[in-house]
């Protein structure tokens, strides 16, 4: 999720944490937890993988890169927000390697129940339904997956939390675009909902794939899956180029976006004041590094 202002065009990115909530700037980013009464933060600094090659600054090269990069600082936040809260020294976490492991597992996940599965579904109504019907098909069922999975993660308490930060995050964020103050008064003012948040750009990436997938044609389970799996990187970047246009054009665009804001009332909870202080003070400390 992210956010920009007239001032600073720069797009400032968040995410919920175990207990806490990690900001983005753009050199640096910042993970505030609560442990106990005390607001613990954690900053360090970053290399956007962009800086190194500019090639991969180009539109619809950029939407992969920013989703792997983001994937990977995602992990690696969530098991420094674990240690902080548990009370490990830094560096007890996750080694490389399991961290590597992890991403690699959550990868092949997403791959069997987002690509497999709703591919199969589609592919077992080929003798009843032209190729439009059959993608209409897998893209509804890879919609109804995606809703099952936030609802069924949604009924674990901790995963609630977990939510409440998100939705702490969002309105943080839709308070430091409007230019106004970062108190937690400003702040419970806001929706916590948000057009730049990842729930949106999966809910925009099943849309897409719909019509991307329409013009392949029809073929064999496994031609569609390949097919599937090889223009995962096009359907990324043309998902977060419509997200980026979206941030811009708001107000005209509030119709399509809408649905990507419902399926967020998933995602997000109404915060605390608590848990609203924890992602202020984060976003602060984003704000305050020389870098930004």
């Amino acid at each position: 999720m992210a956010g920009e202002t007239a001032q600073n065009p720069f797009q400032y990115g968040g995410q919920a944490v175990i207990e806490g909530v990690m900001m983005r700037g753009p050199q640096n980013i910042a993970t505030a937890v609560r442990v106990g009464d005390e607001i613990v933060i954690h900053q360090e600094n970053i290399t956007p993988w962009s800086d190194s090659f500019s090639l991969l600054k180009w539109p619809f090269i950029r939407g992969t890169v920013v989703l792997i990069e983001s994937m990977v600082i995602g992990i690696r936040t969530l098991n420094l927000s674990a240690s902080l809260v548990s009370g490990e020294e830094e560096g007890e976490g996750l080694s490389s390697l399991e961290m590597g492991i992890t991403v690699l597992v959550a990868f092949l996940l997403s791959i069997g129940l987002f690509i497999i599965l709703p591919t199969w579904l589609g592919h077992l109504t080929r003798g009843g339904l032209d190729i439009w019907g059959q993608n209409l098909i897998e893209g509804l069922a890879r919609i109804g997956i995606f809703l099952a999975y936030l609802l069924g993660i949604r009924a674990l308490e901790d995963i609630r939390r977990v939510f409440q930060y998100h939705g702490a995050e969002h309105k943080v964020i839709n308070t430091y675009e409007d230019g106004a103050e970062l108190t937690v008064a400003e702040v419970e003012r806001r929706s916590r909902l948000h057009p730049s948040c990842g729930t949106s750009f999966l809910l925009v990436v099943i849309v897409i794939s719909i019509l991307v997938f329409a013009f392949l044609g029809n073929g064999t389970w496994l031609w569609k899956f390949g097919a599937r799996i090889l223009l995962l990187p096009v359907i990324a970047g043309l998902g977060y180029e419509f997200i980026r246009l979206s941030r811009r054009y708001r107000k005209q665009l509030r119709i399509i976006i809408a649905p990507g804001l419902w399926v967020q009332k998933l995602t997000t909870g109404e915060p605390d004041s608590g848990q609203i202080e924890v992602a202020i003070a984060a976003l602060k400390r984003v704000l305050a590094s020389p870098s930004t």
